[in-house]
């Protein structure tokens, strides 16, 4: 069996191997899963996406499936029980605006149709494909996860700058940054 050339970032690390080899840069156009990655890489803040990645069942369990319409009905109660569950990364600001962020995502679903609609409408609907040679040469953020972060800003987005939006588009597939190298480079574009 021939061993596949991949990005260099998930190392040997069975479980960033096959986030790698099987989710990231896959183009998302499923609005649930965009409100999965939004919770997830804002909880990412200030941390490692491996640690995210190991408390993923948690926050599912925790986050009724990522469903943002039962999740803007959290209250009080609710999140000092979640502040209490190691299965998440227990910040207040952060599970929080997550909550907040679930109520901005429905209005943007209501306005637009689907998240997805407002979301890829920034690419024009279809994905940035880049062609970098090495982890090195890909940016933490552009000039496209600096227009959407403050237009999410603008919409009352909390913990989601241009840095965790950059990460966003990439693991949701707006933006294949897969090394060329990579077999998943060709793999995740969109046809």
């Amino acid at each position: 069996m021939t061993e596949h050339i991949r990005c260099s970032w998930p190392g040997s690390d069975p479980v960033y191997v096959e986030y790698h080899d099987k989710e990231w840069g896959v183009p998302v156009r499923d609005d649930r899963k965009q409100y999965e990655f939004l919770v997830l890489e804002s909880a990412q803040a200030g941390l490692s996406w491996l640690t995210i990645l190991k408390r993923r069942d948690g926050y599912r369990r925790l986050y009724e499936n990522f469903d943002p319409e039962k999740v803007v009905r959290f209250d009080e109660a609710r999140i000092k029980a979640m502040l209490l569950d190691k299965g998440i990364i227990r910040n207040r600001k952060k599970i929080e605006s997550s909550i907040n962020n679930a109520k901005r995502f429905l209005e943007i679903r209501e306005q637009y149709g689907s998240f997805c609609n407002y979301f890829w409408r920034f690419t024009d609907g279809k994905q940035v494909v880049n062609h970098f040679s090495d982890m090195s040469e890909i940016p933490a953020t552009t000039p496209l996860s600096d227009t959407i972060a403050k237009d999410l800003k603008g919409r009352g987005f909390q913990f989601l700058g241009s840095t965790t939006i950059y990460a966003h588009l990439q693991a949701t597939g707006l933006v294949n940054d897969h090394v060329v190298d990579c077999f998943r480079h060709k793999e995740c574009m969109e046809h």
